[in-house]
């Protein structure tokens, strides 16, 4: 049974570029060269490579840059294997399909001023959302790139760099900044995001927990350990759309009672931080455990991956 089409785009690799140390940019555009699906300043797509993984990468190019998406993919040795197929077996032309955009920061009229926080390769969203601002000119920004000596993407941040835009802080040298001296102060035209190793995403909380949560905004490498509910007990899931109905065991998750259900859902990090698996609730009374939907969308939607439920029963949009 299909509740939903996973919906994938196919590309080809037009361009591999060396972007850094262990670094390369891979440029992805449609086989005729048609325009792809719009994206926001920073978004991100799933890849579904040719061994079966699907891995979530930040695009940085900007948005009115539509005819490609490029992202950049640091090779880790000891990662879940995404990097390595990547750096080490794609090449020019082969196929790869990627999933329709999704998240990523829009500017608004109302934010005058933005500050992005990044840990080395967590620059590549930034850099996307840099590229739009320079060229719409909707707000001021800075964008703080902590490293501990190589700056990753180099020659594309260098223009930034130059202008003044982008300021670098080398840890070797001067140890890491103070992160609320690089945010300042909580202002409602004032836009904060972060992207990096944990320890900086988990200062970078701590510095703004007083802000309000939609002038915040957080950008993870990595799924945060999941949450164990000693206390979880079995739920039922009716899916509105076919009238079915699937038992979710206790300590099970959604996406798992789902699937041995055999209805499709698209995942990629199974950690409630990458977007891949939004599924609309229509009754009850869900545990949101995501780490990426706003307040107002936790109004409509959840992570099945993560979210648990209040209640016995939980409608959603299937």
């Amino acid at each position: 049974m299909k509740a939903r089409p996973i919906t994938t785009v196919k590309t080809v690799v037009a361009g591999i570029e060396e972007a850094g140390p262990g670094i390369k940019l891979f440029t992805l555009v449609d086989p005729d060269r048609w325009e792809l699906p719009p994206f926001k300043p920073g978004a991100h797509i799933d890849l579904h490579l040719p061994n079966g993984l699907v891995r979530t990468y930040s695009l940085c190019n900007e948005p009115a840059d539509n005819a490609r998406y490029v992202i950049a993919v640091k090779r880790e040795s000891e990662g879940r294997g995404g990097s390595r197929v990547l750096h080490d077996e794609i090449t020019i032309d082969d196929v790869i399909g990627v999933s329709l955009p999704r998240g990523g920061l829009e500017p608004g009229a109302d934010i005058a001023r933005h500050v992005f926080v990044a840990g080395g390769i967590g620059v590549t969203p930034f850099l996307s959302m840099a590229r739009h601002l320079v060229q719409t000119g909707d707000g001021d920004f800075v964008l703080h790139l902590i490293v501990r000596e190589e700056v990753p993407l180099a020659a594309h941040l260098a223009p930034l760099i130059d202008a003044g835009r982008v300021v670098v802080h080398r840890t070797s040298r001067t140890g890491r900044p103070e992160l609320a001296s690089l945010v300042g102060e909580a202002g409602a035209q004032t836009l904060v995001a972060c992207c990096g190793p944990e320890s900086m995403i988990d200062d970078f909380e701590r510095v703004t927990a007083a802000w309000p949560a939609a002038n915040v905004h957080v950008e993870r490498f990595v799924a945060p350990p999941p949450v164990i509910d000693p206390e979880a007990k079995p739920f039922t899931l009716s899916l509105a759309r076919t009238g079915i109905e699937i038992q979710v065991r206790a300590g099970q998750t959604m996406l798992v009672a789902l699937q041995e259900g055999g209805v499709d859902i698209a995942t990629s990090c199974c950690g409630g931080i990458c977007g891949a698996c939004k599924v609309g609730w229509i009754e009850g009374k869900p545990v949101h455990r995501d780490r990426i939907l706003s307040p107002y969308e936790r109004e409509r939607y959840l992570m099945v991956c993560v979210a648990g439920s209040d209640a016995d029963r939980l409608v959603l949009d299937l």
